[in-house]
């Protein structure tokens, strides 16, 4: 039966905007398949959005867990500053270089952006380091990449995809390493990155499903949803640089095959 982890989860996750400090603990290598929601893995965003651009409120009530999925939603349901409520999970721990991956699917709609990345900023106490892999749903055959360093953004790009990111689970992953970065979707090399400007921080995992009514350039006019709409997330995984391929899955056994 559907539940949502906010329901669960709500109070801690009111803690996860300002309490991240330099003290967090560093990950090592896991896969999450959501058999179960582990607060001690993962907190909500909830009860604040990232600025004006963002037309929509982080809520507990967004995030819902199935067995063996996370699903985010973005809905109309107003709070007292919002039309519409969006998810957002991320982990409590950072995670320094190595493989990052994800199985997803996303939704649809036209000024909405479903994003697996990793991020570290001066909510923590550092400076802003960031790497990207976002589907903007208003074109559901491509993805976008990207790093920021220091607050400035860097290695933009876009590539298309076989099938769209809404009819298909797609395995989004990055192997990042001293001066080198590699993204892959379904074990394909897409962008290889190799400059002496990356990210060198340990981050935070993010997944995000959000709106905006401003940055239609980018994320095209948005669409008022008739139905909620959805991201769904299978499972995710990071092992860390040096260590073998952990499961069949992964983009390592893929390259190591190759």
């Amino acid at each position: 039966m559907r539940r949502s982890v906010g329901v669960a989860l709500g109070l801690f996750s009111v803690l996860a905007a300002g309490t991240a400090t330099a003290s967090d603990p560093v990950g090592t290598t896991f896969r999450e398949d959501f058999l179960s929601f582990d607060p001690a893995r993962w907190y909500i965003s909830d009860g604040w959005s990232n600025g004006d651009h963002q037309n929509c409120q982080w809520s507990a009530s967004a995030v819902e867990h199935l067995p063996g999925r996370v699903i985010l939603e973005f809905l109309e349901d107003p709070t007292p500053t919002h039309t519409y409520r969006c998810g957002e999970i991320q982990t409590t721990a950072r995670f320094g270089y190595g493989t990052f991956e994800a199985k997803i699917k996303t939704d649809d709609g036209s000024g909405l952006n479903a994003a697996f990345f990793t991020y570290i900023g001066p909510v923590h106490g550092e400076r802003h380091d960031e790497i990207d892999f976002e589907m903007l749903t208003a074109n559901v055959n491509e993805v976008t990449i990207n790093t920021y360093v220091d607050g400035k953004p860097h290695h933009g790009d876009v590539h298309p995809v076989a099938k769209p990111t809404n009819e298909k689970f797609y395995v989004y992953s990055f192997i990042w390493e001293p001066g080198r970065l590699r993204w892959f979707v379904d074990g394909e090399l897409i962008k290889d990155v190799q400059d002496p400007v990356l990210p060198e921080r340990p981050q935070k995992i993010y997944f995000s499903l959000w709106g905006t009514e401003t940055l239609n350039d980018w994320m095209g006019p948005f669409d008022p949803p008739a139905r909620p709409k959805q991201m769904e997330i299978d499972w995710v995984a990071f092992t860390t640089l040096g260590e073998p391929c952990q499961f069949d899955e992964s983009v390592l056994c893929k390259i190591a095959v190759d």
